[in-house]
């Protein structure tokens, strides 16, 4: 017999064959390692044995050349390269630590599920468990875990990632609730499983009170789909989702069927989108939507659009330049607006190339269509069918003079073909010429003071001039027209090609920055534009109608803490505000806020008879690492009522998850009444897929 002294710390075996081939050599450290005459090797004291990614300790080791076989005293912990964790009293294993028998051990799989068992056979990366108790909730002594399953067999596939339970009862507190003969569960460490996903209970004061349980079926590694059904007192709704990734894009479609005490006959909803990468790096996008009725989005808590927009695009983006044609159908869901007045179908071509313009600046080159076409039989705005094909040049380039005069100019010019069909109000055919030139002068000036605080003060004059020559065209793109800091000094600020400002103007702006320490920030911006002639086209609303414009005033505050502000308004020269909007946000580890307001007055001109006045809000507070509280509101100031609200509670552990939500529509049309639903739905952590459990552990009393 062979000792080695006591004081070798580690020692490293190679034990040929057993323990050793051309891949992998097993090594083994502990405090005394014994060779024996008859070939046996005794390894005692902290022990640890390292093979092909598995670790083991433990307090003895005993192998045995003769039966190829090693015998484990314990505590034994056994660490395998998934990072799931077997914790044993004694076992008998192979050399390569993957089959054998385990006494009163304990599975522990990505850290989250944990499976005492009475024994545990280990057979080439399958364990099968016996007289079994699963939870992921901490367990203290003697006391039942928060839930547990008990079953007489469990089977651990690795490979598949599945865990196969025999006879097993589902325990809350330690009290049977349900029995089943045999059931299957996806181990935590699965990202993807063919199973019921998380069920959720929902009431509604339309359609009842019912369950929602969805099944995810994986077809192979790139699809998937999930059958939702959804069994209440009122409804009957089959939800399907199908999902498909490729190398070259995706695609994704949504369904909803249902047959309710609402309407009669089946009411549906349909969605598909999808993106993928052609040859020669043209990009195909696609979006597809459809409903029954009017309401059922609503109805269904599904979505709050009130249009919906088909569309098909295919593009490519290059350095210099892009190419793009769309093809859009839209439909409306709103009371009293006829889908063939919209247009409902409108189409897209647009070529541009970059290049280098005369006197070093830069050179945009274009050419540019859009098709409208209405349903409607009539005559007039809502059975206009417009096309229009255009090309265009603008050129561009910036200077530094002086002392820090920043300098730009820019020009541009354009040629627009009109055909006119079903309006009377217009020529067949019409074409216009169109030019326009601005110079914009720029002075930042920048004082640093002692305490670290830096003021840039900015100082911006524009002078501009554009003209247009042809007969009047239909304004089909330019209905909705926003005045803001950062078109005001453009060259044009409408959104579209249909209408444009004509004649001389300029556009006058002051801009502070304040930079503190600590990250503290704000801003302030104040401008506005005179003009040598009225712009009556516009809206009054837009701020640009009239020869001069309205004041705009825009600021921000960002402040340390995660704590930020903008707001913006425009004012006429009375200084009676004709629109303003701000949005608050505060955020750090524990609260997530976010606010909005907006006023619009009233105008005829964008399809408004009433004055907006709106503010939302919406929050999350994690009160404590257990419980979090949401919650969301609209409110329609203008018409004093609620549109919306909604509250949402959630508690977690490390081994449950409990969400509730209640919310409130107060949306009533003819189509649709005001609804309020209730949601509540509760995850047991450690068998969802892909999902980790919250590492908010009770603690046990000592």
């Amino acid at each position: 017999m062979i000792r080695l002294p006591k004081t070798l710390s580690a020692a490293l075996l190679c034990i040929a064959p057993a323990l050793a081939s051309a891949q992998a050599t097993a090594t083994l450290i502990a405090d005394s390692v014994v060779v024996t005459a008859d070939r046996q090797l005794l390894a005692r004291g902290n022990v640890e044995a390292f093979y092909d990614g598995t670790r083991m300790t433990a307090q003895a080791i005993t192998y045995d050349e003769a039966a190829d076989r090693l015998t484990v005293t314990g505590p034994i912990l056994i660490v395998a390269p998934d990072g799931s964790v077997i914790a044993a009293e004694t076992a008998e294993l192979d050399p390569q630590l993957r089959s054998g028998l385990l006494r009163g051990a304990r599975l522990v799989l990505d850290q989250q599920l944990q499976l005492a068992a009475g024994r545990v056979d280990r057979i080439d990366g399958v364990s099968a468990l016996t007289q079994v108790a699963a939870t992921s909730c901490q367990v203290c002594g003697a006391d039942a875990p928060l839930w547990e399953i008990r079953a007489a067999r469990v089977v651990h596939d690795e490979a598949a990632q599945q865990l196969y339970f025999d006879d097993a009862t589902f325990r809350i507190g330690g009290v049977p609730v349900f029995w089943l003969p045999r059931m299957r569960l996806p181990d935590p460490t699965l990202e993807r499983a063919t199973g019921f996903l998380v069920p959720q209970i929902r009431s509604s004061n339309q359609l009842g009170v019912g369950l929602r349980l969805p099944y995810f079926v994986r077809l192979g590694n790139r699809r998937d789909v999930t059958v939702t059904p959804w069994i209440s007192t009122k409804t009957r709704t089959l939800e399907l989702t199908y999902r498909q990734a490729a190398r070259t894009g995706w695609t994704e479609v949504t369904t909803s069927t249902s047959s309710d005490e609402i309407r009669d006959g089946l009411r549906y909803m349909l969605q598909a989108e999808g993106a993928y990468l052609l040859p020669r790096r043209f990009q195909l996008d696609f979006d597809l939507e459809a409903v029954s009725d009017p309401a059922y989005l609503l109805d269904y808590d599904l979505s709050d659009q009130d249009r919906l927009d088909s569309s098909l695009r295919l593009y490519r983006l290059h350095d210099t330049g892009l190419f793009l044609t769309e093809v859009t159908y839209y439909e409306s869901l709103r009371d009293g607006e006829d889908t063939g007045s919209l247009p409902p179908l409108v189409g897209r071509v647009d070529w541009e190339r970059v290049v280098t313009g005369p006197l070093g600046g830069r050179l945009r080159l274009g050419a540019d269509g859009d098709a409208l076409w209405r349903v409607n039989d009539s005559l007039g705005d809502e059975a206009r069918d417009v096309l229009r094909a255009g090309l265009g040049a603008d050129w561009r380039r910036d200077w530094v003079v002086g002392p820090g005069l920043l300098l730009g100019a820019r020009g541009r010019a354009g040629l627009d073909g009109y055909a006119v069909n079903d309006d009377p109000g217009f020529a067949d055919t019409i074409l216009r010429s169109r030019e326009a030139a601005a110079v914009t002068l720029r002075w930042p000036l920048m004082r640093a003071g002692d305490t670290g605080v830096v003021h840039v003060i900015e100082p911006v004059v524009s002078l501009g001039w554009s003209a247009t020559q042809g007969d009047a065209v239909p304004n089909e793109d330019s209905r909705l027209v926003e005045f803001d800091e950062a078109n005001l000094h453009d060259l044009d600020r409408l959104p579209g090609e249909d209408l444009r400002e004509d004649g001389g103007r300029a556009s006058l702006g002051l801009g502070w920055t304040r930079i503190g320490q600590n990250g503290w920030a704000s801003t302030l911006q104040v401008g506005r534009i005179l003009r040598d002639r009225p712009q009556d086209a516009l809206s009054g609303s837009s701020g640009l109608a009239g020869q001069t414009s309205d004041w705009l005033v825009a600021g921000q505050l960002d402040l340390a803490g995660g704590f930020a502000l903008n707001g913006r308004a425009t004012l006429d020269g009375k200084l009676d505000v004709s629109r303003t909007e701000a949005r608050l946000a505060w955020g750090n580890q524990r609260i997530d806020l976010s606010g909005a307001y907006v006023w619009l007055e009233a105008d005829p001109q964008e399809n408004r008879d009433d004055v907006v006045s709106e503010w939302s809000v919406d929050a999350d507070w994690q009160v404590t690492d257990r419980w979090s509280l949401a919650v969301d509101a609209r409110y329609d100031i203008a018409a004093s009522a609620p549109v919306r609200a909604g509250f949402g509670a959630g508690w977690r552990n490390e081994c449950v998850t409990v969400d509730l939500s209640v919310s409130r529509r107060y949306t009533e049309s003819e189509d649709v009444e005001p609804s309020t639903s209730f949601g509540l739905s509760v995850n047991l952590n450690g068998f969802s897929a892909g999902r980790p459990a919250t590492p908010v552990a009770r603690h046990c009393d000592s």
